[in-house]
């Protein structure tokens, strides 16, 4: 299936291709501010359809994952780093899909501060 997306404003529109039945909830220190629920897709699998000239990039930490987000709304609508093998992943912020029904969708969660 694919699924439309963007920030708040629209500056940053994307499609996103899979099979979206579950998603992650990290406790971080930037996802629990962000709440975001990230449903994990090779890079391929992301296409976007406006705004990568208006897209900024966070980076913290280790500096591997880059936070995307709209430098005038602010909302985060993905990240992208890679897997553990090198595959280039991008973590969607499901809550900035179109018609998708967040208390349908299996919740894990992910202890991201025992790093």
């Amino acid at each position: 299936m694919i699924y439309k997306g963007s920030c708040h404003c629209g500056n940053i529109a994307f499609e996103v291709e899979g099979e979206l039945t579950e998603v992650l909830a990290c406790n971080c220190s930037i996802c629990s501010r962000k709440g975001s629920l990230l449903w994990f897709v090779p890079r391929s699998q992301l296409t976007l359809t406006s705004g990568e000239n208006a897209m900024s990039t966070y980076t913290f930490n280790t500096h591997v994952i880059q936070h995307r987000f709209c430098p005038t709304c602010g909302i985060h609508p993905f990240g992208e780093g890679s897997d553990p093998s090198g595959v280039k992943m991008a973590a969607i912020n499901t809550r900035c899909l179109e018609g998708v029904d967040l208390d349908a969708l299996k919740v894990n969660h992910y202890d991201g501060r025992s790093k």
